[in-house]
């Protein structure tokens, strides 16, 4: 009789696990814009801890400062780097709206191993940012049972690229932890409760769950990137820094320099596309990031302004500094340094982060 008891209470109490994880709404995050392509950020959480390589390589991320631009780590910063139990890490990748919905665009892929289930992948692996029916159905699964060790799953994180109060921004799929309230991860990143209600379509902000995944919108740094720039539009969120123009520039985007994004030349990486990165010059003797006047409330800094396969292009531009100008206009002056060659085909899609992913698509669809 005790063993009979003993059984109904584990069952009872997996059952109860059961439910709450069910429990937790599937992430739908709304993208009205039709056929865009955006770079997104989502949490990750390791229960065990881990190392930033893992991390990489599980999400399909090719280049490891992109992980580090993303969490505003140093550049230095190695893939052998300790990531504590249970700690967040944001993961960037690449965004695609369809049907007024966005997910990752055919990345990450897993590869099915021997003991894995559908489920186990959902919850474990990836840390529950997916429900395993989700997998299902962008895999074309007749039968989640039935998954063969080798074949390869598109994992859909959800994303978004539409703007917000008519700005553009940077989506993040934020992991709620216990005792979050919408109002607090309202405050701690620069919104409001109800836009981020809105935007979630919750009615009651009480029915906040830990784990829930919250499309949080960061606003992202103006700049004068060009509208034909391989990069436009680049977007990099508050504290948080990229690689662009093939390596050859770093950007970074700090809400104490009025939102404005100051992007330098960087020799740190090796390019990417060029075997030495062009000029960054604005004029004979200023380069990207170079500031050649200023006063109390303005100064004039030589801007990058994007890039096409053979030139960089700068830009001389005047920005506000005054504390109180909450959004830094620029009037530039514009001085291209780029030399105008063939003009290249021009890539609709935003890779702010300047990653590359591995593509499988062919066998996946969009729902």
């Amino acid at each position: 009789m005790g063993l009979v008891k003993l059984a109904a209470i584990i069952f009872t109490v997996i059952a109860v696990l059961c439910s709450s994880t069910q429990a937790q709404p599937e992430a739908k995050f709304k993208c009205s814009t039709t056929d865009v392509t955006c770079h997104s950020l989502i949490d990750y959480k390791n229960p065990n801890g881990t190392t930033l390589r893992h991390i990489q390589t599980l999400f399909n991320v090719k280049h490891l400062q992109d992980i580090l631009g993303a969490n505003n780590l140093p550049t230095n910063t190695t893939g052998n780097y300790s990531v504590s139990p249970n700690e967040a890490i944001k993961v960037p990748f690449p965004c695609k709206c369809n049907n007024g919905t966005g997910l990752s665009n055919h990345v990450p892929v897993y590869t099915i191993k021997a003991g894995d289930g559908l489920y186990d992948i959902a919850t474990t692996t990836f840390a529950g940012l997916v429900k395993f029916p989700q997998i299902q159905e962008v895999n074309n699964i007749p039968d989640e049972n039935k998954i063969i060790v080798g074949d390869k799953l598109w994992i859909p994180l959800p994303c978004s690229c539409d703007e917000v109060g008519g700005e553009s921004v940077v989506h993040y799929g934020h992991l709620v932890e216990s005792g979050n309230s919408v109002e607090g991860i309202a405050d701690k990143y620069g919104t409001t409760q109800q836009v981020l209600l809105t935007l979630n379509g919750i009615s009651d902000p009480k029915t906040l769950q830990a784990g829930q995944v919250l499309d949080v919108p960061l606003k992202a740094c103006s700049s004068n990137v060009r509208n034909d720039s391989l990069d436009f539009p680049l977007l990099v969120a508050n504290a948080t820094y990229i690689y662009t123009a093939n390596n050859c520039v770093k950007c970074k985007c700090d809400s104490s320099n009025n939102n404005i994004l100051q992007c330098e030349p960087s020799s740190q990486f090796k390019p990417t596309k060029w075997s030495i990165c062009p000029s960054t010059q604005c004029s004979s003797n200023l380069f990207i990031g170079n500031i050649t006047s200023s006063d109390s409330c303005n100064s004039t800094t030589c801007d990058y302004a994007g890039y096409t396969s053979k030139n960089i292009s700068t830009v001389l531009a005047t920005h506000s500094t005054c504390a109180a100008a909450t959004l830094a206009k620029t009037q530039a002056s514009r001085e291209s340094s780029m030399v105008q060659a063939n003009e290249p085909q021009r890539s609709h899609s935003c890779h702010a982060y300047s990653i590359g992913f591995v593509a499988r698509g062919s066998q996946f669809r969009l729902p």
